[in-house]
């Protein structure tokens, strides 16, 4: 293997917007890495997680392709 040619592997802290801090190993090349989100405040795994149905495109797609019932198959 060449010297000097590949990046150091180091300890790194890592710091959430939200306080959270944990450490880890990265070729990142600072000792810190400040981050905006991370596991213990994004809402998909804090279970926080809201769908938002914009413009009712949910309720068209289930109008759309609803079952007949027996009275609208007999009118076709």
């Amino acid at each position: 293997m060449k010297e000097n040619i590949h990046p150091k592997y180091e300890e790194v802290v890592v710091t959430c917007s939200c306080g959270h801090t944990f450490n880890t190993h990265s070729t990142y090349g600072r000792k810190d890495l400040h981050l905006e989100i991370c596991s213990a405040c994004h809402p998909f795994y804090t279970g926080q997680q809201k769908l938002v149905d914009t413009s009712g495109r949910v309720e068209k797609f289930k109008q759309k392709y609803a079952r007949k019932t027996a009275n609208d198959s007999s009118k076709a």
